[in-house]
């Protein structure tokens, strides 16, 4: 390329020729926001209420995130895209907030890494330190795999952030309010696709039911309420998601209803000693995604590009 017209990289990079790795260059996502706690709210309890909600997101956006390119089509390809970046956004904010309240959950790092605190928890941590439902994490299956998925976990988090606008928490609920609407689509298009599939082909309706009954049993999980849950509930901050529970099956036993499907009979998948995600207890899909997702980020912790 010669000198007169530069470099095709010189408009992108606004004439500075340093990269980035880890977000370095933006600005941080709660500038300008008080992120001191609530009255009466232990702010460890606040940072791990807020790594639960921004796990569940960041785990589901990377499962959903697999199948740009993939979908049956450039639409839905685009449709899954765009709802892994709403969950990445709620993610960001989430984590970052789990920062602010409680610095003491960011994984320490070399001296001078550029990796800001949202990104640190994101991709420093070790599965036993995530806390989000294993519904999120288990492996992609077909596409009527990520339509059941979809719709199972947006009915219960649609739930949860309606009320969550409520929280004396003025982030969780700014990240609610702004959430309902984007999770008020993905549970519309979830919604709509398991029709589909369910009153097309009788290959399209044989999946769907492989997919229901497979990720059933991981369904139980999303309105069962961890102690931590309870507790943030009462003190007007959290959601208790046992609270959830009516809605949620009114909301399901509709779509099912319409879709000519019964609810299915299998039994909740068990925790060990009464474990579960929300515990760091996870199985064996996230340790995977995890190496996958993190590789980078932990061979260059000190990274600039």
């Amino acid at each position: 390329m010669n000198d007169e017209h530069g470099s095709v990289f010189d408009g992108l990079l606004g004439g500075d020729s340093s990269q980035w790795a880890f977000g370095t260059g933006f600005e941080d996502p709660l500038a300008g926001v008080d992120t001191t706690p609530p009255g009466g709210v232990d702010p460890a309890e606040l940072a791990t209420y807020c790594l639960m909600l921004g796990d569940d997101a960041l785990i589901m956006s990377q499962r959903l995130s697999e199948w740009c390119s993939r979908a049956p089509d450039l639409e839905e390809d685009i449709a899954l895209a765009n709802m892994a970046l709403d969950l990445l956004g709620q993610a960001r904010l989430l984590l970052a907030r789990a920062a602010a309240a409680d610095p003491r959950v960011v994984p320490a790092l070399p001296d001078g890494s550029p990796v800001p605190p949202e990104d640190a928890l994101a991709f420093f941590r070790d599965d036993r330190a995530f806390r989000n439902v294993r519904l999120a994490e288990v492996a992609n299956g077909d596409f009527a795999h990520v339509v059941v998925r979809l719709l199972l976990f947006s009915t219960a988090r649609l739930a949860l952030l309606e009320r969550l606008r409520a929280s004396r928490d003025t982030v969780l609920a700014a990240v609610a309010a702004k959430g309902v609407k984007e999770v008020t689509y993905h549970r519309d298009w979830a919604g709509r696709w398991f029709l589909t599939l369910a009153q097309g082909t009788e290959e399209s309706r044989r999946r769907l039911l492989s997919a229901l009954d497979a990720l059933w049993p991981l369904q139980p999980e999303l309105v069962a309420a961890h102690p931590l849950e309870r507790s943030l509930a009462l003190a007007g901050v959290g959601v208790d998601p046992a609270s959830l529970r009516e809605e949620v099956d009114a909301v399901l036993g509709q779509v099912f209803s319409l879709s000519d499907v019964g609810r299915p009979e299998r039994a909740p998948l068990a925790g060990v000693g009464g474990r579960t995600g929300r515990d760091g207890l996870h199985t064996e899909a996230l340790s995977l995604l995890l190496a996958e997702m993190q590789v980078v980020a932990r061979a260059h912790p000190d990274g600039r590009w």
